[in-house]
């Protein structure tokens, strides 16, 4: 996959380092939309849209998956939502969606073992502008 500059520098250092090992690897993209405040309906519909595409590359069937967006949990922030698997209630993805400079910007995380190219351009052929984002080698 070509690498390039990233857009947003800053947002592409914070998805990086939040790649950091932990329990298990993890790799990531940002979803750069031109939605504003107002699109909230459209922000949420693109962020399912999206989680399904990364279900599929991940082995997952998206029917048999769904969005937990932890209002009621401490641990989790306004914007922030994670995949799961209904049977086992398993982590497939999780996503922040932030705005900057007017724009929501998406960052996805999922399992390092997801076929991260497939993935990108399956999301790009959709036609999001797209960063794929990876730990550090």
């Amino acid at each position: 996959m070509e690498t390039q500059d990233p857009i947003d520098p800053d947002l592409y250092q914070r998805a990086r380092a939040l790649l950091e090992p932990g329990e298990i690897e993890l790799v990531g993209m940002i979803v750069h939309t031109k939605l504003d405040s107002d699109d909230e309906a459209t922000l949420h519909e693109t962020t399912i849209e999206i989680g399904e595409r990364i279900a599929e590359h991940t082995g997952q069937d998206p029917k048999e998956t769904y969005v937990y967006s932890g209002n009621d949990d401490s641990e989790f922030g306004l914007n922030q939502h994670q995949g799961r698997t209904l049977d086992g209630d398993e982590f497939i993805w999780e996503c922040q969606q932030l705005l900057r400079e007017e724009e929501f910007k998406i960052v996805f995380y999922y399992e390092a073992d997801a076929d991260q190219a497939a993935l990108v351009e399956a999301v790009r052929a959709d036609e999001y502008t797209v960063e794929p984002v990876a730990e550090p080698a």
